[in-house]
């Protein structure tokens, strides 16, 4: 062999060695800082997270996963045995009581008169069913919340109460903040009214002739009436019949079912840290949806991001010095009861959770990190600022209480991270049939798990304090 030819041999051996070590994941193994571990995550969640198999396994295999149901209770199954194979060293399941489980039954309403004509609705979650021959009222129509509220007492007797604001577009959805107590309150602000039904433009931005559900909650001090969201053409349909002058009457049938006590259940793993194995960073995910769809952007996507982190980092060939935690919370619709009843059971391990966070706002991307903790400026954090800002995540306020399941953790003040995902089209898909896996893009949820490796790794590794300092004793 001629030395040209030799050397040509040996290049070759040495970039087929580097590709070996590359596609092996081996490629982790010569960073020699933390940076450049979280660099390496970046790249490798950027290509091909695996939170795209996931979200499908799970909408698919499981499908909608109503809170406190069997379907939930499968998931729980799915979720554990999927930790177990991804490698977790530690995985289990803890079930917690719900008051109540719901089922929704038909769901049917028309306009009687003046113009006779079908509309397109969905029981509240939560919400009680009509007589068995349905509602038939006139009804009173409030373009906007504030003038519900304004109706005197008894002045919606006998009526069924409409309520019609169109929710705003926004980026980090504000809008639903705004709107969510028009769904949640409503019914009882308009029973005490004296309506004997409700009935709610969907919270949604969408065009489609879909209705977007939600839970509800009734006051104690005001009779329970039945409560269902129309779409948004239907809403619109009847504010231009009631600008007619005419009286508009319509007929409602709804047929839910509360099923009493049941059970529901949060699912846990657990990739045991390296060298303090005591200090946890969580990160949460609800897996419970509505029945409408098959929970694939609320929150299947959450689920996805955040399993497919941790295996990303459980896959290092050195795994970060403190405890990766994700807690995957059932119930979360209903009002948050997976966190609150996982508050509940590990009060006495609150001072070593490092910090929580949670992705429950479809697939992203992430463009901006809050924090809610002692100092924001604290070292580590700012090289976990730095380390997400090729992934275009800008740097927020040190105002945020985590997301969903997480804020009762942020409020019992275990420090917490926000990460703001860019949902201008959620509320297109949100709590209607059209939560569907084809609504998911591999570009972005796979940006949000790189996020999501990028931090649990590094607040992991960097050994970061972010709670406030002990109170000095004074003499």
């Amino acid at each position: 062999m001629t030395p040209l030819k030799l050397r040509l041999a040996t290049i070759t051996i040495i970039h087929l060695s580097l590709f070996l070590l590359v596609s092996s994941g081996e490629v982790f193994a010569r960073a020699d800082t933390p940076e450049q571990i979280a660099a390496g995550l970046r790249q490798k969640a950027m290509t091909d997270s695996g939170a795209m198999e996931i979200v499908t396994d799970l909408t698919t295999e499981i499908g909608p996963r109503l809170a406190g149901s069997a379907a939930e209770k499968r998931a729980a199954e799915w979720a554990k045995q999927r930790f177990e194979k991804i490698g977790f060293d530690k995985a289990w399941i803890e079930p917690f009581p719900l008051e109540h489980g719901w089922v929704r039954g038909i769901e049917k309403a028309e306009i009687m008169e003046p113009s006779p004509q079908p509309l397109v609705v969905t029981a509240l979650g939560g919400s009680v069913p009509t007589p068995t021959n349905g509602i038939e009222a006139e009804i009173a129509l409030f373009r906007t919340y504030d003038e519900l509220l304004a109706a005197p007492i008894g002045s919606l007797k006998g009526k069924i109460a409409v309520v019609t604001p169109p929710m705003v577009r926004a980026q980090d959805g504000g809008g639903y903040a705004f709107a969510s107590k028009i769904r949640g309150a409503g019914p009882s602000q308009a029973a005490r009214r004296g309506a004997v039904a409700y009935l709610l433009r969907s919270l949604g931005t969408d065009g489609r002739r879909t209705p977007h559900t939600g839970a509800t909650r009734y006051a104690d001090d005001a009779p329970r009436i039945p409560a269902a969201a129309l779409t948004a053409a239907d809403a619109e349909q009847l504010e231009r019949l009631v600008a007619c002058g005419k009286p508009v009457r319509v007929k409602l049938l709804l047929t839910p079912r509360d099923l009493g006590a049941v059970t529901s259940q949060n699912v846990i793993g657990e990739i045991k840290g390296s060298e303090k194995p005591d200090e946890i960073v969580l990160l949460g995910a609800h897996l419970d949806s509505w029945d409408l769809g098959t929970g694939a952007i609320d929150d299947g996507a959450g689920v996805a991001i955040v399993m497919a982190a941790a295996k990303l980092i459980h896959d290092l060939p050195q795994r970060p010095k403190r405890t990766i935690r994700v807690v995957l919370f059932g119930s979360e619709e209903p009002g948050l009861l997976g966190g609150k009843a996982y508050l509940k059971a590990h009060t006495n391990e609150l001072d070593h959770i490092i910090v929580v966070a949670e992705p429950d706002f479809g697939q992203g991307p992430i463009y901006r990190m809050q924090t809610g903790v002692t100092d924001s400026e604290e070292p580590s954090l700012l090289r976990i600022r730095a380390a997400l800002a090729p992934l275009g995540v800008l740097p927020g306020n040190n105002e945020s209480h985590g997301s969903s399941d997480v804020e009762p953790l942020a409020e019992a003040k275990v420090p917490a991270v926000g990460f703001d995902m860019d949902g201008s089209d959620y509320f297109d898909f949100h709590h209607t049939p059209d939560d569907t896996l084809d609504k998911i893009r591999p570009e972005r949820i796979n940006q949000s798990t790189a996020v999501y490796a990028v931090f649990a790794y590094l607040a992991a590794e960097l050994g970061g304090d972010y709670r406030a300092p002990a109170p000095r004793l004074t003499k």
